[in-house]
This record gives C-alpha cells, sequence and structure tokens, in this order.
C-alpha cells in the first residue's frame, strides 16, 4: 500500500480555515474558538506544526503588508486597523500561547487515546476472532450433531434420512468451515459412512431375507388353503352345471366365472409380510449407483436358499410341507417381482424356477424309485397338484411338474395293475365257479349295478324275482367289482390333472387290456386246465361269456364319460383275450366230456371180425346216450353252448368210430363188424335226434366211408366224377386203411372165398392209394 501524502497547508487553507473560527470574518461578532480544536488535533495528527505555523506567520506577514497597505489609504482607518491589528495581535499571541498549551494537552490526550485506541483495537481483533471461533465451533457442532445422528438414524434403521444428511452435509455452501481440516476430515470420511449405511441396509435385507424364509411354508400354506377353496367352490358349481363339467380350475370359463375374494396371502389376519426392508436397500443401494451390486447378491442368497428348500434324500412325509415352501417362495419372488421395477426379471425368476422344479422332479423321482404304495403316489400327486394349481394363478409355467405328474400316473397304473392283478388272480383262484345265489331283490339290485351287461341281460335279470340263481359266479361280480375300483383309482389320480386325453385315454385302454386279458382271461384259462369238472368249466365258459360282455359295455360306458369330458374313445381288445379263453374251455369240456366218453368205449367190448351181424347195438351206447344227453342239458350254459359241446362230444364219438374202423389198434375186421358198428352209429343218430340234439352231420364221413365198403363201391369211387358226386366227404387213406384191415382178414381165412375177398380187398387198397399218393389220412 503507497505512503499516505501529507497535505500541504496554503495561505488560502489557512484563511478558509480562520474564516470558519470567524476570527478573520469581520461580519462575525464572536470568536468560534471551539473548531481550533479539530485543527489542531489534524496539525498536531499530521506532525505539521511547524510548517503551519510558518505558514500562518507568513499569513499575518501578509496580513500585515494587506493591513499597512489599507492604513497608507486611509491612515485612521490604519490607526484603527493597528488598534485592531494589535488586539488580534495579543489575540494571536494567546492563541498560540493556547494553542501551544492546547498541543501540549493534546498531544499527552492524543497519546493516551492512540493506546487506548491500540487497546481497543486489539480487544476488536480478539473479541472479532473469538466471534469466528465461536461461530467456527457451532458449525463444527451442527456438523457433528448431523454426523452423530447419522448414526444414531442408522440404528432407528432410518437408513434413508441418514443418507440425506450425507449428501446436505457435502453439499453445505462454501464456508470459513469449509477449509478447516476437521471439515474436510468429515468430507473424507463420508464413503465410509455412506459403507456403514449399505452395510446396514444390507444386513436388514438379510436378516428380511432369513424372516421371510422361515414364512414362506405359511404363505404356501394359506395360498393353497385358499386355492382348496376355490376348488371346493367350483367342484360344487360343475357339479351343478353340466356345461362346467369339462372345465377345471383355472380354466378360462372358471377365470371368468371365479367370484375374487379380497384376500392377500401376505397381508391378512393370520400373517403381514414387511417388505419395506427389501425396498429400502433397493432404494439406498439405488441412490449409491450399486443397485447391481445388491441385485446380485439378492440372486444369490434366493438361491441358496431355495437349495435349501428340498433336503437329499428327499422324506416322502414332508412333501407337502415342502411344496408349500416352495408355493411360499414363489409368491414372494411373484410380489418382489411385481413391485420393484426392474431390480428383478423375469429371466432370474425363471431360472430360480427351473432349477428348484427340476431338482423337486430328481428327488420325488429318486423318493419313490422302489415305492410299492399306490396310495403314496397319490399323495405325491395331491401335494404336487395343489402346488400346480396354485402357482398357475400366478403365472408360472407348471409343464415340467405336470410331466412329472403324467410320468408319476404312468408308474402309478403300471402298481396299480400289478396290485389289483394280484387280487384278480385271488379272485379266481378262489372262486368256486358256481352260479352266484343272491336271496333278496336288494342284493341283485347291487349285483347288476355293479357288473357290465347287454339291455336284454339287465331287462331280464330285473324282471327275475329273488332269491336266484344268477348267470354268472361270484368270481365274475367280483372283478366286475374290482374293475370300476380299479377305473375309480386311476380316474382319482388323474382328477385335476391338465392331460392330453388321448394319451390318458390309450393308457387306460392298455392298462384295461392288462388286467382283463393277461390277469383274468389267462387266470381263467389256467382253472380251466386244471379242473376236469364239468359243471365248473360250463361255469367258466359262462364267465367268459360275460367277461366279452363287459369288455364292449365297458368300453362303450368310458368312452360316454370321457366324451362327457372331451376325451377320446377308449378301445378294449381284451374280449378277443377272452374268446380265445372261452374256445378253450369249451374244449376243455369237450375234452372232459371225452375222458368220460373214453370210459363208455372202454367197455364196448367189440368184435371186430364176427361170424354173423348183432341184430341190437351195443349195450353200452344206451349208458353213454343217457349220460351225454344228461350232462349236456344240465350244463350252465347257452343253448348255442350245449350244443357245441354236444357236437364236441358227438365227433369225439365219430373220431373214435373212425379210430376203430382206420386206427393201427385193431389190426383186422370183416364186413360184420362194420355192419355191427353201423348199426350202433344209426342208434346214437337217432337217440340224439330224438333227445333233441341232433348232429347227423358228425357221421357223415363214417357212414360215406363204410357205404363204400358195405356196397362194394370202390371201383366207383375210383372215378373220380363219381367220387366227388357221391362221395365228397371219404378220405383215400382212411379208405384204404379200411381196405387193408378188410384185406388182411380175408389173406388170413383159410376159405377160398374168404381169400378171394382178402385178395380182391388188398387189390381196392392199392388202387385207391394211388389216387392221393400225398395225402394224410
Amino acid at each position: 500500500m503507497p505512503p499516505r501524502r501529507r497535505p500541504q497547508f496554503t495561505q488560502e487553507s489557512i484563511d478558509q480555515q480562520l474564516q470558519q473560527i470567524h476570527l478573520l470574518d469581520q461580519a462575525s461578532s464572536s470568536e468560534n474558538l471551539e473548531q481550533l480544536g479539530p485543527i489542531i488535533k489534524q496539525i498536531h495528527a499530521n506532525r505539521q506544526q511547524d510548517m503551519y505555523l510558518r505558514t500562518l506567520q507568513a499569513l499575518i506577514e501578509s496580513k500585515d503588508t494587506e493591513i499597512e497597505s489599507i492604513c497608507g489609504d486611509n491612515y485612521q482607518e490604519f490607526i484603527s486597523s493597528v488598534s485592531t491589528l494589535f488586539s488580534i495581535k495579543s489575540y494571536t499571541t494567546n492563541l498560540r500561547e493556547k494553542i501551544t498549551t492546547l498541543d501540549s494537552s493534546v498531544s499527552q490526550v492524543g497519546k493516551s487515546l492512540v493506546e487506548k485506541k491500540k487497546a481497543l483495537l486489539s480487544t476488536k481483533k480478539t473479541a472479532a476472532n473469538l466471534d469466528e471461533a465461536i461461530d467456527g465451533l457451532q458449525a463444527c457442532l451442527r456438523v457433528l450433531d448431523v454426523v452423530n445422528r447419522v448414526g444414531e438414524m442408522v440404528k432407528e434403521g432410518k437408513y434413508w434420512s441418514a443418507l440425506r444428511s450425507l449428501e446436505d452435509i457435502e453439499s453445505m455452501p462454501p464456508t470459513s468451515l469449509s477449509t478447516t481440516p476437521l471439515f474436510q476430515h468429515l468430507l473424507s470420511s463420508l464413503p465410509s459412512l455412506r459403507g456403514q449405511i449399505k452395510d446396514a441396509v444390507t444386513a436388514s435385507m438379510k436378516q428380511w431375507l432369513l424372516d421371510i424364509r422361515n414364512v414362506s411354508a405359511q404363505i404356501g400354506q394359506l395360498a393353497l388353503d385358499a386355492m382348496d377353496l376355490r376348488t371346493r367352490r367350483w367342484r360344487s358349481r360343475r357339479d351343478k352345471d353340466p356345461m362346467l363339467k369339462t372345465s377345471r380350475v383355472g380354466s378360462a370359463v372358471e377365470a371368468i366365472t371365479y367370484e375374487k375374494t379380497e384376500y392377500n396371502v401376505l397381508d391378512n389376519e393370520q400373517l403381514k409380510v414387511d417388505f419395506k426392508p427389501l425396498y429400502e436397500c433397493i432404494h439406498i443401494y439405488t441412490a449409491l449407483d450399486s443397485l447391481d451390486e445388491i441385485r446380485r447378491s439378492y440372486q444369490a442368497d434366493r438361491k441358496a436358499q431355495s437349495d435349501l428348500i428340498i433336503p437329499e434324500p428327499l422324506p416322502l412325509t414332508s412333501l407337502s410341507s415342502i411344496t408349500q415352501e416352495i408355493v411360499g417362495y414363489f409368491i414372494i419372488e411373484t410380489h418382489v417381482l411385481n413391485t420393484t421395477g426392474s431390480f428383478r426379471s423375469e429371466r432370474e425368476v425363471e431360472d430360480l424356477w427351473d432349477a428348484l422344479i427340476s431338482r423337486l422332479s430328481n428327488a420325488v423321482a429318486d423318493a419313490l424309485r422302489n415305492e410299492k404304495d399306490p396310495d403314496t403316489y397319490l399323495k405325491v400327486k395331491e401335494s404336487l397338484l395343489g402346488s400346480v394349481m396354485t402357482l398357475e394363478s400366478y403365472s408360472y409355467s407348471t409343464g415340467s411338474i405336470q410331466s412329472l405328474i403324467l410320468r408319476l400316473f404312468e408308474k402309478y397304473v403300471s402298481i396299480l395293475e400289478t396290485k389289483f392283478g394280484k387280487r384278480f388272480e385271488s379272485i379266481v383262484a378262489q372262486d368256486d365257479f358256481q352260479p352266484m345265489y343272491v336271496e333278496k331283490a336288494s342284493e341283485k339290485d347291487d349285483v347288476l349295478q355293479t357288473v357290465w351287461l347287454t339291455r336284454e341281460q339287465r331287462e331280464q335279470l330285473e324282471q327275475s324275482t329273488a332269491p336266484m340263481n344268477l348267470p354268472w359266479s361270484q368270481g365274475f361280480y367280483l372283478s366286475c367289482q374290482d374293475i370300476r375300483s380299479f377305473v375309480q383309482n386311476f380316474y382319482q389320480f388323474i382328477e385335476g390333472v391338465s392331460q392330453h386325453h388321448r394319451n390318458i385315454d390309450d393308457l387306460l385302454s392298455k392298462s384295461l387290456d392288462t388286467i382283463l386279458a393277461d390277469y383274468i382271461s389267462e387266470a381263467v384259462g389256467k382253472r380251466a386246465q386244471s379242473t376236469n369238472n364239468l359243471s365248473q368249466l360250463a361255469q367258466i365258459v359262462t364267465n367268459l361269456e360275460h367277461f366279452e360282455v363287459a369288455c364292449s359295455e365297458l368300453e362303450r360306458s368310458l368312452t360316454n364319460i370321457r366324451s362327457s369330458q372331451r376325451g377320446g374313445t377308449i378301445r378294449i381288445m381284451a374280449a378277443g383275450s377272452f374268446s380265445m379263453t372261452r374256445t378253450k374251455s369249451l374244449a376243455r369240456v369237450t375234452e372232459a366230456m371225452s375222458s368220460k366218453l373214453d370210459d363208455f368205449f372202454g367197455l364196448s367190448e367189440y368184435d371186430w371180425t364176427p361170424k354173423a351181424r348183432e341184430d341190437v347195438p351195443s349195450m353200452y351206447l344206451y349208458e353213454l346216450v343217457n349220460w351225454l344227453t344228461t350232462v349236456v342239458d344240465s350244463l350252465a350254459l347257452g343253448d348255442a353252448q350245449k350244443e357245441e359241446a354236444c357236437r364236441g362230444a358227438v365227433d369225439y364219438i365219430s373220431s373214435c368210430f373212425m379210430d376203430f374202423l382206420t386206427g393201427r389198434d385193431i389190426p383186422m375186421m370183416n364186413e360184420n363188424g362194420i355192419a355191427n358198428l353201423l348199426m350202433d352209429i344209426d342208434f346214437l343218430d337217432e337217440e340224439l335226434k330224438r333227445s333233441g340234439h341232433p348232429h347227423s352231420a358228425a357221421f357223415t364221413e363214417l357212414r360215406s366211408t363204410m357205404s363204400v365198403v358195405m356196397s362194394d363201391a370202390v371201383n366207383a369211387y375210383l372215378v373220380a366224377s363219381i367220387r366227388q358226386t357221391s362221395y365228397p366227404a371219404v378220405r383215400p387213406k382212411r379208405l384204404q386203411a379200411l381196405l387193408e384191415k378188410l384185406a388182411r382178414y380175408g389173406l388170413e381165412c383159410r376159405d377160398a372165398p374168404s381169400r378171394e375177398r382178402g385178395e380182391k380187398r388188398k387189390k381196392e387198397a392199392e388202387a385207391v392209394g394211388r389216387l392221393f399218393p400225398g395225402e394224410n389220412r
């Protein structure tokens, strides 16, 4: 700063000052000596006393000169002026003395004043420094109070307020405090404080994650209970309206007609889930520009929690609680996804869903690997189905769980087949194959509601009165009962499952065919092969007939049910197996009858080379005919089956007679023996006709073969045209064998005619053998 220039005193300036104090003002009659103080003070302050006095002396001299000039012009005035000047001089002298005295006094006072002023300035500076220090301290206290409150707010969970406080500190306008080391230290500690807030809000969210994991099962249970209530309501409504039978819970029709109730599984009287810690954490991390960090951390934590839901190995007894936890887990995920904007993505939730459902599928499959109880599969299905229906309402893709349920269903059906197969085998093994007896009309009605019959059969039986014998045995009734139970169990599993009807229908058709053909039909066939009791065999045949009818009626009934549910057509192919088993069983009837017929033929005692012909048929035939007609009439079979059994017996009799004629057991015979046999055949044929069982066709070949020999028409038989028209039933090999037996008898006779006849028969046999050399008998 440049030095201050001292003011210069001129005569004009002194003249003006004197005039101001009225010392030179002639118009003024008073002297204003008080104004000398400031002038003297200024002179003293500027230390220009000498200069001022010199200038004043010069002014006095100037005034003296001026006075002399004036006096020269006017002496009187001069004299007066001199007097005045003397007065002035006297005054001036006095003034000088006063000025000197005043200067001395002012010097003393000024020096004291300067010292006091210096002390005052020092004091003011100290006071200003104190004020500045106080202001700084107060500012520091305010900042420190904010910092302290940040810690308290963190402890109180007011994370956003704490973060805003730090921002307020950082955005404070520049002050004297801004340059202090304390403030700089506070600024440098702000990242650490933000880290503390982040750690605190993260810990709060971690605790929240633990809390929601503990309540996930309860959330799932509430959701499943709500879905169960919704299902029961819809089922009740569906039962009242046939148009809704094909619609399941969650379908478009059900969703439209569903009367929603204001029930929130996350906020209700039983449970309230507070998402504030998560929202606060997301808000804080967003403000700190670290949202990706908390997003990755949240995904990892939820992944770890999902890994803990399913234990290894999975105990099936806890599957219900596990599915509840899974449902609760993904309900929370849905809520977070819908309420946190871009914090969660659908892809992240889908990844958790796919991984958890994959582990669940594998765990359930492993747990059921050696399970043979179908009820266990039903319980597993119910647990899974409830979660499927619930999570479908939250827009989760449940196709993988549906596929798991269908795989379990296939295994369930296989186990069900084995279980019911053993029951059917037991039923067949314990069946007495006697007509089922019902004593009361109510019992008859219960049976008729269980078995499958044609409309005509049902009407006919409904018109009959109890007590009565039903046309089937107890085994058929019990089998129908168990078939209905099997179908019920079959559909019990698939109830409520979203499935492809055609696949279900095909599986049901295959299962029913397996049960009916492999277990029932095969077991009945084994029973038929192991018994010789004709009444049991007849009942077996009757049962098999009803099983054939039951197959078609069951197919029609199930198809009607599935058509009402938009299903496909049920095809049951087991009727063919029952038909084959029935044919074999009828053959067993014939075999049993044939076994008894063998006993009769064992009593025949034919003489195949008699000397004369008999007049009456063989005695054993009377008993044979009586037994045969009695047995046939007593068989518990339809007329067609009775006639088929009778035909089989007659065919067997015919084959035995043919074996007599052409078999190797009888080496030779003569015409009389053939005539006797022909008479027996005629008798048997007539008796069968008389008893109402005509089967003459069974003896056609016998009669034709014997007629060729007895009428000596071998040469005519050798003619093709005659053979085809008159003897189409005669087989050359059998005729040849008969001729050889006649030839053998004739050649062994001693009389010439017989021997000639034997030679003739031999040549005829050779001629017949040449007709068809490769033909079998």
